[in-house]
């Protein structure tokens, strides 16, 4: 069971921490626990109640009427609040409790209305991406277990992959072809999988080759498929060279292709573009990238009025 700080309620629900000392000395919503030196912590129930009431609160319903509703009455409205909600904030915080109860029900309403409301590409962009991050900050202050994380990953995953195979497979000679792939020791999938996705969607034919794959074996992939651009993903600090280090060694086996890379370390390692190698800091630049990339020659057709026929 995690143990909470005031602060730690107070980056995780959004709700700043004189705000929440308020609610508990006027109207009692939470009761914090003390240590035996007198210092006061939380629970799991505890921000389990301040996400619910948080969520609430954010949709217009006044904290003093919160406060008079039973559990049973809070669930209701919570429940009904994350069904359909005019704020990504309170979309963020269903999307959390969903998590933390491990129940897909609750996500799967949460994105299937957003999806019908807005559109796939834009619930990733407007709800999904942005819980991802505040996943990273419940992580880094041990608010969720692996269990929890790997329940909500499973679920955003399927969702992608679900929405991949409505697309259609584009021939390869229809548009400027991508090949993307995670290096080794990378773990940002789902991220991976969500470029796939806003590739097919652009109609750019595009093979995924998935993650742990190794400069040798991009070689092998690239000789087979000669794609116009090669994809990927750095966020993780790699162990035996730098991020430089590794483009380079891109740079030096792949230099007929133009190699995207984008990711966490790309900024923090200060990578720039030269050679081969163009540098992608955001997912703004990326989508802008893909979003303008000139149309591809299409192959000249054979001359119908040519016969060829090998049999006499």
């Amino acid at each position: 069971m995690a143990i909470y700080s005031i602060k730690d309620l107070e980056k995780l629900s959004g709700i700043k921490a004189h705000t929440i000392r308020a609610w508990e000395q006027r109207y009692g919503i939470l009761t914090p626990k003390r240590t035996q030196t007198n210092i006061r912590y939380y629970q799991d129930e505890d921000l389990k109640l301040l996400l619910n009431i948080a969520l609430l609160n954010k949709n217009g319903i006044r904290i003093s009427r919160i406060a008079e509703m039973s559990e049973e009455e809070i669930a209701e409205n919570v429940a009904l609040y994350s069904e359909v909600s005019g704020t990504y904030n309170a979309q963020l915080d269903a999307l959390t409790l969903s998590m933390m109860e491990l129940d897909e029900g609750k996500f799967d309403r949460i994105v299937s209305t957003n999806v019908e409301q807005i559109g796939f590409e834009r619930t990733m962009l407007e709800v999904i991406f942005p819980f991802l991050d505040k996943l990273s900050l419940l992580w880094l202050t041990g608010s969720i277990t692996p269990v929890q994380e790997n329940f909500i990953s499973y679920l955003i995953r399927q969702k992608i992959i679900v929405a991949i195979d409505q697309l259609p497979i584009i021939p390869r000679d229809q548009g400027k072809q991508f090949m993307i792939y995670l290096p080794e020791g990378e773990r940002q999938e789902l991220s991976l999988l969500f470029m796939l996705y806003l590739l097919k969607s652009r109609k750019l034919p595009t093979i995924y080759l998935g993650q742990e794959i190794s400069v040798d074996d991009l070689e092998d992939a690239y000789r087979i498929h000669q794609p116009d651009f090669i994809f990927t993903l750095i966020t993780e600090t790699f162990a035996k060279e730098s991020v430089q280090q590794y483009l380079n060694r891109l740079q030096h086996v792949l230099p007929g292709v133009c190699v995207l890379v984008s990711g966490y370390q790309v900024v923090a390692q200060q990578i720039e573009s030269q050679g081969n190698i163009r540098a992608l800091e955001s997912l703004d630049q990326v989508l802008y990238f893909i979003d303008h990339l000139p149309a591809k020659t299409p192959r000249p057709k054979p001359n119908s009025s040519i016969i060829t026929n090998d049999r006499i």
